[in-house]
């Protein structure tokens, strides 16, 4: 429908739009209102039929409300064909198309308090409530899936179909007879319907999402951008096993016709919302349980969506705002419809997780260890609350699969509000002006040849004396896993090693204080807290030293296991091979690696400099190996914290549940045996409450069973 180089012009004309901050004037407005809406076409075009997007939702919305905003104040430039007076299409010629039997419309959007509280100011109005009296809503997830209408006749599911264009649709009535969530008999009878039309979302559970990308990317197929893409492209599959086997299910959030054998309307059997619900979760539909709330006023209606913000990453389904609908039928009747969307519902939309933005440049920055990584410079975007410029390109093989080049535009996603990722470049808005990006083939820092290991992905620089190693590595020495060397920031170790004062981990514990403190701002005071902290670390035992030499796959967890088993860190340098590999959760990998360091006399020669400057060598009583504990309360039992701890710091909690006998395990599975659960648990809640066998504590009913 569109060629790549209109695509790209309508791209960049919504950015333009975008950063437009007031309404155009009434001389630009017939220019504006017709490109708008021509980037609104396009736009909803990538969504509902290519199932693409190439814009955030919020950037959408955004675009809308501007063309809302210049038809307001102009009238006389709305016309019939905008697509302020339709809903978006996804009609396709593959399906044969059916009618809805009443309108399925969009969403007006909110993203804030605000918002809601104007939406509840509008529905006083139109209903003519009195002000100050509560009004009743359910607040309901907005599912992000694909939008679905069923149809029973005589309690048969006779047609399912896509939402289309709002009044048709395409016909998926045998794909959706293949989801075992969608009853093919439901006793509608029993409340005197005849004929019923049920409005939901078919969508893919997370886990599913991830299963069907990791065998996509085994097959070596394109990944799914999101869930929203894989579970539409599934509703329009050919082969309905095909569907079924993408895992697609489907909830049940809205009775939108009802009528009995005479063809009367029957809707009003059910005088509310949340009583119409009620009734599809007793005949079995799927439909929202625990994640969905009757509220009394605005103000409840408020706190719940933003309850649900702040949790919704660990929710089973990808979800990208919360449904807010009156609850009284009489009075959604009262304020009616706007061609687009009802007046007495709203969508209260989530901080946006994706963005498009442009791929500016690409920094090759070097390891404490020698791996080459590429951390991507994008055009700054606002992403789930913050403002994103900077991605991690990890290595070679991710910027290869994802086909990336300089000056592309990129789908930037940030899951979880945690480090953002380039999700897909989007090849079609290529001007020309973009660059393959090439990984370097010698180091960015001394320029030696990299080399990569054989099983690895990462490229590494050899030269042990790379400047931009030496700089990481000592770095990470004082670092707070490592030997937590309070104050002695990465600002200071560049500093230093300008000076010619830190070339060597050695040099750390022969710094001149005086001289420091001549620095410009340091002072007396700070010198000799820094003097402090370094005294302080040179008692810590064998496992953070051992951690902070920066040995490829010595972990902390492992450094601990070694510092349990040798009187000395210099002991390691008589281990075998074999020795090694039979320490519990020790690889061949790691033992290479152990033995290979402590075989070099220049790292036998630092550990004995490190001594004579009062670094610690020998194990920590703490450090000993512990006999496992037989008679604990928790003995012979698997544990594991989620959310956050209030009582006890999650470091203090894991040893009080080893001093009562438990071994603490990282994830939920059939091994685990206890839950202890803090403030806003997740995900581990619920996946440890499906598995029935797992015991679920507080942290004081924690405490309480240790004494």
């Amino acid at each position: 429908m569109y060629k790549k180089e209109k695509q790209r012009k309508l791209y960049e004309t919504s950015k333009a739009f975008l950063k437009q901050e007031s309404i155009s004037s009434q001389k630009q407005a017939a220019t504006d209102v017709i490109a708008l809406r021509e980037v609104i076409v396009y736009h909803e075009w990538r969504y509902s039929v290519l199932n693409d997007p190439v814009v955030s939702d919020f950037e959408y919305d955004s675009l809308y409300k501007k063309l809302e905003a210049i038809e307001a104040a102009y009238p006389d430039l709305l016309t019939t064909d905008s697509p302020t007076q339709r809903v978006s299409n996804d009609l396709t010629s593959d399906f044969e198309t059916v009618a809805h039997l009443t309108p399925m419309l969009s969403l007006d959007n909110s993203y804030n308090a605000e918002d809601l509280n104007d939406f509840d100011e509008r529905i006083h109005n139109l209903a003519m409530i009195p002000e100050g009296t509560d009004i009743e809503y359910v607040v309901e997830p907005k599912f992000d899936g694909g939008s679905i209408a069923l149809v029973y006749e005589n309690d048969r599911l006779v047609r399912g179909a896509t939402r289309g264009n709002g009044v048709q649709g395409d016909d998926i009535t045998k794909n959706m007879r293949a989801l075992g969530s969608i009853p093919m008999v439901a006793n509608f009878s029993e409340y005197g319907i005849q004929k019923v039309e049920l409005r939901g979302e078919a969508l893919i559970r997370l886990d599913n999402f991830k299963r069907i990308n990791a065998k996509r990317e085994a097959d070596e197929k394109p990944v799914f951008a999101n869930p929203r893409n894989a579970a539409t492209g599934a509703l329009r599959m050919k082969d309905p096993k095909e569907t079924k086997a993408r895992g697609l299910e489907a909830f049940i959030y809205q009775l939108g016709y009802a009528t009995d054998a005479d063809g009367n309307d029957v809707l009003n059997k059910f005088p509310t919302h949340h009583e119409g619900i009620e009734m599809l979760a007793q005949l079995g539909f799927k439909v929202p349980t625990i994640e969905r709330k009757l509220c009394k006023n605005i103000e409840e209606v408020s706190k719940f969506c933003l309850d649900w913000q702040e949790k919704r990453d660990g929710y089973d389904y990808e979800i990208d705002g919360m449904v807010v609908k009156v609850n009284q039928l009489a009075i959604q009747e009262k304020c009616g419809y706007t061609s687009h969307h009802p007046r007495w519902a709203i969508a209260f939309k989530f901080k946006a997780k994706q963005a498009t933005t442009k791929l500016l440049d690409v920094e090759f920055q070097v390891g404490k260890i020698g791996q080459i990584s590429a951390v991507a410079k994008l055009e700054p975007v606002a992403l789930a609350g913050v403002t994103v410029s900077s991605v991690s390109l990890h290595n070679e093989d991710f910027i290869k699969n994802k086909d990336l080049h300089y000056n592309d535009t990129v789908l930037v996603e940030r899951a979880g509000d945690v480090i953002p990722y380039i999700v897909k470049a989007l090849p079609e808005l290529r001007d020309g002006s973009e660059k393959p990006i090439q990984y370097p083939s010698n180091c960015p820092s001394c320029n030696t040849v990299l080399v990569k290991p054989e099983g690895e992905s990462a490229w590494r620089c050899e030269n042990y004396g790379c400047q931009a190693q030496v700089l990481r590595r000592l770095i990470h020495h004082v670092s707070k896993h490592a030997m937590d060397i309070d104050g002695f920031g990465e600002r200071y170790i560049v500093r230093f090693n300008e000076l010619g004062w830190l070339d060597t981990v050695a040099d750390v514990y022969r710094l001149d204080y005086d001289k420091i403190s001549e620095q410009e701002g340091f002072g007396k005071r700070s010198a000799d807290n820094l003097r402090e902290a370094i005294d302080k670390a040179k008692q810590n035992g064998i496992a953070r030293l051992l951690y902070s030499f920066s040995i490829p796959h010595i972990g902390r967890s492992v450094s601990k296991t070694f510092a349990s088993e040798v009187e000395d860190i210099r002991d390691l340098k008589n281990w075998t091979e074999e020795q090694i590999v039979n320490l519990h959760d020790i690889g061949p990998k790691v033992a290479h690696e152990v033995i290979t360091y402590f075989q070099k006399q220049e790292n036998l020669d630092l550990l004995n400099e490190l001594e004579s400057l009062g670094v610690n060598m020998k194990r920590l009583d703490s450090e000993k190996k512990q006999e496992a504990i037989t008679d604990g309360v928790f003995s012979g039992k698997t544990i594991l914290f989620t959310g956050k701890l209030l009582l006890m710091s999650r470091t203090d909690a894991q040893a009080k549940a080893a001093a009562a006998g438990a071994k603490a395990v990282s994830a939920v599975s059939g091994n685990l045996d206890i839950l202890v659960v803090g403030e806003k648990a997740g995900s581990k809640l619920k996946k440890a409450q499906a598995l029935e066998t797992v015991e679920i504590l507080t942290e004081e009913e924690f405490l309480a069973r240790i004494g």
